[in-house]
């Protein structure tokens, strides 16, 4: 009889009156994991709220690869303004209304995708890019999106928009080792953040999709187009206040708070138009290069050069005017 009562002990059978049983080996994992997952992130996004990013996951992928590191910290306010709108126009039009995610534009990439299955584009806001970049490692799974998406929600909460930027601006790749805007100010035009021109900040704000691919300094045809379109937009940024959510700018007035708030009519013109937009492909022999080499295109980059907002678009070029 003894026998026999140790074999059900064995297989874990308690004996009346006995204590409860303990969890076995894949629950205390599972419990583990759970309360890793609801204290490290919180935690760890927490002190980036107050101190810079030391180096991030992609930095060390790329030290890994061979392309160094140059990265450099800047406060917001010793970066130009112009990089903060060219990113926003160029990247995220509607940074200051959403809460981390702008499913318009997630739609539009599904519709984008399904037209052209192979060229993947991204429907990403600059908080979910600035999350991924922070803590997480690029590509494209689904653990790897949900775990975005938990990083998305705590630096909405936890930084708030001018934290979001100030990051952003700071740690993104532009190109083979550069990070950030000092380093990519540096880099291409040789002159620190705060004097970031219009134009270069547009150039700067058109490689952002492919740092490693595209030049800021001698951008190629595509880079031109899209650098145009960029700074076209920025005065609409300007204008609208479509950054008054990040607050003063390096002298710039911080303007209207206008969060929540919908979109002014052409800042939803121009998000329909980069809803649209998808990289060309290169252009047929009867029309060639005349988007790049014509003189109208030029008078975007002349308006990024003025610090005033500008409401309307400029009038166009004389024919005799040479291209930007």
């Amino acid at each position: 009889m003894a026998a026999r009562k140790s074999q059900v002990g064995r297989r874990g059978i308690l004996p009346k009156g006995g204590g409860g049983r303990r969890p076995g080996l894949w629950a205390r994992i599972l419990i583990g994991i759970l309360i890793f997952a609801l204290v490290f992130p919180p935690l760890w996004v927490g002190i980036y709220r107050f101190l810079p990013p030391p180096i991030t996951p992609l930095m060390v992928i790329r030290m890994a690869e061979g392309r160094g590191m140059d990265y450099r910290w800047r406060p917001l306010s010793e970066i130009s303004p112009a990089l903060v709108q060219a990113a926003v126009a160029g990247e995220d039009a509607r940074f200051c209304q959403h809460h981390g995610f702008d499913f318009a534009a997630m739609r539009a990439a599904m519709r984008a995708n399904e037209r052209r299955p192979g060229k993947v584009r991204g429907g990403s806001t600059i908080s979910q890019q600035t999350a991924k970049n922070a803590f997480l490692w690029p590509g494209r799974t689904i653990v790897r999106k949900a775990v975005e998406a938990y990083f998305t929600v705590l630096i909405e909460h936890l930084w708030g928009k001018r934290r979001i930027m100030e990051v952003y601006v700071n740690i993104v790749e532009m190109g083979p080792g550069i990070y950030g805007a000092q380093a990519a100010a540096q880099h291409y035009f040789h002159k620190d953040a705060s004097r970031l021109s219009g134009l270069e900040a547009s150039r700067l704000a058109a490689i952002f999709p492919n740092p490693l691919k595209w030049q800021a300094a001698t951008p190629g045809k595509y880079v031109q187009r899209r650098s145009r379109k960029i700074g076209g937009a920025m005065a609409f940024v300007r204008a609208d206040g479509l950054v008054a959510c990040v607050g003063k700018l390096n002298g710039a007035p911080a303007g209207p708070v206008i969060l929540n708030a919908a979109p002014p009519a052409a800042a939803r013109a121009f998000v329909q138009q980069q809803a649209r937009e998808e990289e060309p492909a290169p252009p047929p022999a009867e029309t060639p290069a005349a988007s790049d080499l014509s003189p109208a295109p030029a008078e975007p980059d002349a308006l990024l050069n003025s610090d005033a907002p500008a409401a309307a678009a400029p009038a166009p070029a004389s024919p005799d005017q040479p291209s930007g």
